[in-house]
């Protein structure tokens, strides 16, 4: 039932042994312990060799999007996000789903492909304001039906693939405002709300037999006021299990975030969550943690606090998934297969969404104040998202800037920073259309007035929203195009790139309400 994390490109000495001894059912890996897929595959395999011949679970955040443990740059393929799928929709009719299932069968071969078995996908959490500091475009929207369908054509995709799916976050975190990887939020919303409304999803990915749903560190006040939802046995028991029907695995999210961690000790927290009817529990940083909740679990099973029925539940639970997704790994070959990248491509590029086009031109014709210029006469401001580093690579170019590149080599490109503002003022002088692409501004006052301030500047400007939509609402009056991506996955940012350059005509649609801007 203990499932843990660790750093490093290879497994610890400590984690092996652990594995051998029967401590640990399972492995989550993150971006500080991915480098290539052979090193991926290689550690896998080491996992599951310590773990015998039945091996051992090993999981993955690989959403795609903004949630992404396995890049390019590491030799994997990026695929859009959620939101981004859910925009992929046209005048001839809604792709959203076909998009949906593609790219997670792209996400489960890759994974297949190095050894991985599990991963924490799709996100259901409905999108109710811009403010929710950890869903945005992990969010498919706003409507209940549609996000249990695409959600559900994600579990498709993984499944048919040998991938297990994971739903989350339970039974909501969309309306919260603070993040749980912070401390613990409150969520006061009716009973008959919920079922209503952020249970949906969570019916129609049941319905499509997905094999696992993750948690939230939320209390959920109006079925129990004192226990985050994670430690809730009627959250677990009775909502999930009785009232929704669902008998597959149930996990914690991170039990070292925030929301845990300024409330509860380790040892306190794995017992309770164990006696809530959770079967798998995540610890995915700390040695000390994941000792102290072993040593917690066990003492809790020796006295009887923790019934044998209750864990003998949870290992029936996590031995018919084990069988099922553990599998012996598949070819290498297909990881960023050409195949895969422009199945990716594909989807991007219907995902953008073109919200205010040039005056006069005909509705779902590409952009044209690009055509014939090689990009002379044309600025590029990037901003990097408040939250990232090392986003500007080698050359002082971010992907964006070379995708832009490719197409309009006479651009002139710089990354914002507040020491080159005033560049950045001259630029947008200087040159006869200025392209501003933001990430996230809307969270940051500073860069939502320098953003501003750069589009005022320009005779001609254009915003290219790099996340999520919200800073359209900021800028719609600044600009004369405003062009949203829905996240800056790679195939994303090239996507974006080709229609600034007028190679495409953008046809997604916004997925969240208008009044959600």
């Amino acid at each position: 039932m203990c499932f843990v994390g660790f750093e490093g490109l290879t497994a610890p000495d400590y984690l092996l042994e652990w594995i051998r001894a029967g401590r640990v059912g399972g492995v989550i890996l993150f971006a500080r312990n991915v480098a290539s897929p052979q090193q991926v595959a290689d550690l896998t395999a080491a996992l599951n060799e310590a773990a015998g011949p039945e091996g051992i679970i090993v999981s993955i955040d690989q959403e795609g999007g903004t949630v992404t443990r396995m890049h390019a740059a590491e030799g994997f393929t990026e695929v859009p996000g959620a939101m981004a799928l859910a925009a992929t929709a046209s005048a001839v009719g809604d792709d959203g789903e076909r998009h949906a299932e593609r790219m997670a069968a792209v996400l489960a071969d890759e994974l297949r492909a190095v050894g991985i078995s599990w991963d924490y996908a799709p996100v259901v959490d409905l999108f109710y304001n811009s403010g929710n500091p950890s869903l945005g475009t992990r969010s498919f929207g706003s409507d209940p039906d549609r996000v249990g369908r695409l959600a559900a054509a994600v579990v498709r995709g993984l499944q048919s693939r040998g991938v297990a799916a994971c739903a989350k976050h339970f039974p909501g975190l969309g309306s919260s405002t603070l993040d749980t990887h912070i401390d613990l939020p409150v969520d006061e919303r009716s009973l008959e709300w919920l079922l209503a409304n952020d249970l949906e999803p969570y019916r129609q990915v049941i319905g499509a037999g997905i094999a696992s749903i993750m948690v939230t560190h939320t209390i959920i006040a109006a079925i129990d006021p004192a226990l985050p939802a994670t430690l809730s046995p009627l959250v677990v028991r009775q909502l999930l299990r009785e009232r929704l029907g669902f008998d597959g695995v149930v996990s914690t999210d991170c039990m070292e975030m925030g929301a845990i961690t300024e409330h509860f000790g380790a040892g306190d927290s794995a017992v309770l969550a164990a006696l809530g009817s959770i079967d798998a529990i995540l610890f995915s940083h700390t040695v000390a943690r994941q000792e102290a909740a072993y040593e917690a679990l066990l003492a809790a099973a020796r006295s009887g606090e923790l019934p044998e029925e209750t864990i003998d539940a949870a290992n029936r639970r996590l031995a018919a998934f084990q069988t099922r997704y553990v599998q012996p790994p598949t070819s290498l070959d297909v990881i960023r297969s050409a195949e895969n990248r422009a199945a990716a491509l594909e989807a991007a590029r219907a995902g953008v969404v073109l919200v205010k086009g040039e005056a006069g031109a005909a509705e779902g014709a590409p952009l044209t104040f690009a055509r014939g210029t090689d990009g002379r006469g044309i600025g590029v401001v990037e901003f990097a998202s408040a939250l990232d580093s090392g986003i500007v690579e080698a050359g002082g170019l971010t992907g964006f800037g070379r995708g832009l590149r490719a197409h309009l080599p006479g651009a002139e490109v710089m990354v914002w920073q507040e020491k080159t503002h005033e560049a950045a003022l001259a630029l947008a002088d200087r040159c006869e259309t200025l392209i501003v692409a933001t990430r996230s501004a809307h969270l940051s006052p500073q860069r939502t007035e320098a953003a501003r301030g750069l589009l005022r500047a320009s005779g001609h400007p254009v915003l290219a929203a790099l996340r999520g939509p919200f800073d359209a609402r900021l800028f719609i009056e600044d600009a004369e195009v405003v062009l949203c991506s829905l996240g800056d996955a790679e195939p994303q940012i090239e996507a974006a790139a080709e229609a600034l350059a007028g190679v495409y005509a953008p046809s997604g649609r916004l997925p969240v309400e208008e009044r959600s801007l």
